[in-house]
């Protein structure tokens, strides 16, 4: 097959969306975003009996009510063999002329990409559990649509809906629209090389983390989630941010999106990530660094006598009781400890938290005031640890300056708004995306990325069906091409997409074991195609068939799909 140009590339890649793909074409994030938006999926969500009334909702309420449906109905999904493997090699020989490789191998997990010394601390390649592989052996991790996403539970081992982060952010984003009612304008999708999350312009700001979403006082809480959810933006460069006025991408001089949203967005993240030293804050700190633990005390009455308790044990009560050492539940924690725990006189070598908690009241410490910092050193530095060792922890704690693209010496171009807010309903919102994909580049890729073969050329679909598929060869290795046939046909003959028009890829059906006909005549053309690429295939959709043609050789599966055209030669793209 020959090789394909940009357009047919990311067309194709609009199909198959995966991480690598979303990376080196940005404009696909957020066509993905909108394709779930024109999904029927999520707007069925608004009649689920858990979001009776959720209108009346403040949007703070409605946000956490949606989160808990995620909670329930989806997982996170790592698995690098769902959607199979490819090769550095292999990529790297298809986007060459899109991209510097040697760029891209410092900016993505998937062509050499390590960050900064904690992804060296874990072993990037263990960690996704890519060592027993060769070097250039890398996952497709490709992302899924939601329909793809609800699929999951027709795969062994699954008992609900699955995704990973960037399928998650791309679904959070889309709900967040249409059953939370926040506008588009306000939500932000970042993208670092191992990671996807997005930021709402709401409030003091939330960001979503896979399945969850982090307040602000939730991104200080020193707890373990907030860690995890903490750890991209801490260790790692945001590559791309897209919103609904467009993208901006570490790698690219072009950028889209709309520099005044691009610079509110900015400054309302790093007020997110920036938080003055409270007592409250102090303890979170603690919580998170068990190394000091040990430097550390407690005063309480108990019974009327002062009794000291070290900070260990009590955040060892803290995993075993829903009290917290840090809020209004402190009481209530320290009636946990058992008496044994406590201790008549002050621990030696240990400063009393409650003599830092009453001097942040009276004197709350601005990190970047060497005056304020020195009083409390004064006062706080003669415990079990370095000085300047904990200040500089504490501002780590307390500031996180995210590494976002620099805007500088970009060049804008302007694109259309797609113009959708969340009062329309969901044929308004295709209708006036429909409207404007001439003249927006992403809007026009989201129907790809949807998957409509009324509106979309079908050779980028064809195209992805039998170069990017590798699960269903992988498995069918060891049957005859007969063998396989049969397999196929006893799978289910219903599709993961409701519509007539809407297609599955191969690996899709393989994975589901489900299928509509023609997505089974792609499946085979797919090992067809793999076994003897110099026949001539072909798909041709008559009265209710697929009929697929290799050679002199005819399968026919029975279909209620429809597409562009009724018959489609692979290999012609």
């Amino acid at each position: 097959m020959r090789k394909s140009g940009i357009d047919i590339e990311k067309k194709s890649s609009a199909v198959t969306l995966s991480d690598m793909e979303l990376f080196v074409f940005p404009e696909l994030l957020y066509s993905l975003v909108l394709a779930n938006i024109m999904s029927p999926r999520i707007w069925r969500w608004r009649r689920q009996s858990w979001f009776k009334g959720i209108k009346d909702m403040a949007p703070p309420r409605r946000i956490h009510r949606l989160k808990q449906f995620v909670m329930d109905n989806y997982a996170f999904n790592l698995d690098i063999e769902t959607w199979g493997l490819t090769s550095k090699s292999r990529e790297l020989d298809r986007f060459r002329s899109f991209v510097d490789e040697k760029i891209l191998a410092r900016s993505n997990a998937l062509f050499g990409y390590e960050g900064d010394k904690y992804y060296f601390d874990i072993d990037i390649r263990r960690h996704f559990g890519l060592e027993k592989y060769s070097d250039d052996v890398i996952p497709y991790w490709k992302t899924e649509t939601v329909e793809a996403m609800d699929a999951f539970r027709h795969k062994q081992f699954y008992s609900s809906g699955a995704g990973e982060c960037v399928s998650l952010a791309a679904l959070y984003a889309a709900a967040l629209f249409i059953v939370a009612a926040i506008p588009l304008r306000d939500i932000f999708l970042m993208g670092t090389a191992l990671h996807s999350q997005n930021f709402v312009n709401l409030g003091k700001g939330v960001l979503t983390n896979n399945r969850r979403i982090v307040t602000k006082n939730m991104w200080f809480n020193g707890t373990t989630l907030s860690a995890k959810a903490r750890r991209a933006l801490e260790n790692e460069k945001v590559t791309v941010v897209a919103h609904e006025s467009g993208y901006v991408h570490t790698l690219y001089e072009k950028a889209t999106i709309d520099p005044a949203e691009y610079s509110l967005f900015s400054k309302k993240l790093r007020s997110y990530l920036k938080t003055e030293l409270s007592a409250p804050v102090f303890g979170a700190f603690l919580r998170r660094r068990w190394d000091l633990h040990k430097c550390f005390q407690l005063r309480g009455l108990i019974r009327g006598h002062e009794r000291y308790v070290g900070l260990e044990t009590l955040f060892e009560y803290e995993l075993k009781h829903p009290y917290f050492l840090t809020d209004s539940t402190r009481k209530d924690l320290i009636n946990t400890v058992s008496p044994t725990d406590f201790h008549a006189s002050a621990l030696n070598g240990r400063i009393v938290l409650n003599d830092i908690e009453s001097h942040l009241l009276k004197h709350p410490l601005d990190l970047s005031d060497i005056e304020s910092v020195k009083v409390f050193e004064e006062k706080f530095s003669k415990g079990c640890f370095s000085f300047r060792k904990l200040i500089s922890a504490i501002k780590d704690f307390c500031i996180t300056e995210p590494q976002l693209p620099d805007i500088k010496n970009k060049k804008f171009v302007r694109e259309m708004s797609p113009g959708i807010e969340p009062d329309m309903d969901r044929d308004a919102v295709i209708k006036r995306l429909s409207s404007i994909r001439k003249n927006n580049e992403t809007v026009d890729l989201a129907f790809y990325a949807f998957r409509d073969m009324r509106e979309c050329e079908t050779g980028p679909f064809a195209y992805a069906a039998v170069c990017r598929n590798p699960v269903s060869l992988e498995a069918v290795k060891g049957l005859s091409v007969e063998e396989a046939i049969a397999h196929i046909r006893a799978f289910n003959d219903e599709s993961i997409y409701d519509e007539d028009y809407r297609i599955a890829q191969p690996d899709e059906v393989w994975n589901f074991v489900r299928g509509d006909g023609l997505e089974k005549a792609f499946l085979a053309a797919n090992i067809f195609c793999a076994r003897d690429p110099r026949k001539d295939l072909s798909i041709e959709l008559s009265k209710g068939e697929a009929i697929l043609r290799c050679g002199k050789r005819k399968e026919v599966f029975p279909s209620r799909k429809t597409v562009k055209e009724n018959k489609i030669i692979l290999g012609r793209w």
